[in-house]
């Protein structure tokens, strides 16, 4: 596989964050964009941050030369203060980054979704998670990569009291066994690895299929089963 230059948002997420690391210190890599609305931590002189605090801004400052976007952005509602700017952040800026991504060039997109993504669903997060999935879908990348991952495992500061104690039932039910776990739930570097796998064997010609839609068993497979024999 020749080098390639990654772009990425949602660099500081749960599983942004895992992405921003293994593609930081991969060696088919060359370069790397990382969105951020503050200074990302230097990991490597590979990286390239694109720093705006006002991420109106984030889609004209996206580089001309990068073969992948990934995007692993999106916040809560409660973060977000309310369903219409959550909309603004898990729908509207990760279109806009996906088309300015399709714009320079990019032949392939990995969007981090939902298990539940529905754009007929009655509720307003996988309806939302939805219609992004078939507006990406439409932008006609040679390779559109979608990961529906389950509950999403790891440390995160947002967890609403409920995802918090799901979230610790999910790392006992994996200590106990990983078949107790892997298929309802999956740990954010899984989700990471897999993301990043996909990418990289679109980019190297292993992939026929326009879109590819990875479910949590997909996931769990590229993520931990085969990243871990390789």
């Amino acid at each position: 596989m020749d080098d390639l230059t990654c772009t990425l948002a949602g660099s500081t997420g749960l599983v942004g964050g895992n992405i921003y690391s293994i593609l930081s210190s991969h060696p088919s890599v060359s370069s790397l964009y990382a969105y951020a609305r503050k200074d990302l931590p230097a990991t490597s002189a590979k990286v390239h941050p694109l720093v705006s605090s006002d991420s109106s801004t984030w889609a004209s400052l996206y580089p001309k030369a990068s073969s992948i976007f990934f995007s692993a952005l999106g916040t809560t509602r409660g973060a977000a203060g309310g369903v219409a700017n959550q909309r603004k952040i898990d729908y509207d800026l990760n279109l806009e980054l996906a088309k300015a991504a399709k714009e320079h060039g990019a032949t392939t997109c990995v969007i981090v979704s939902s298990g539940g993504a529905n754009p007929t669903s009655m509720l307003a997060y996988p309806k939302m998670k939805g219609e992004l999935e078939e507006a990406v879908k439409q932008l006609g990348f040679e390779h559109t990569v979608i990961l529906r991952p389950g509950l999403i495992v790891g440390q995160r500061e947002d967890s609403r009291p409920p995802e918090f104690a799901f979230r610790k039932i999910a790392t006992w039910a994996g200590m106990v066994s990983d078949s107790l776990k892997d298929f309802w739930a999956q740990d954010a570097d899984v989700i990471a690895k897999a993301a990043v796998s996909a990418a990289l064997q679109c980019h190297d010609g292993k992939v026929q299929q326009k879109v590819w839609m990875l479910n949590q068993s997909d996931i769990v497979r590229l993520g931990k089963t085969e990243w871990n024999s390789t």
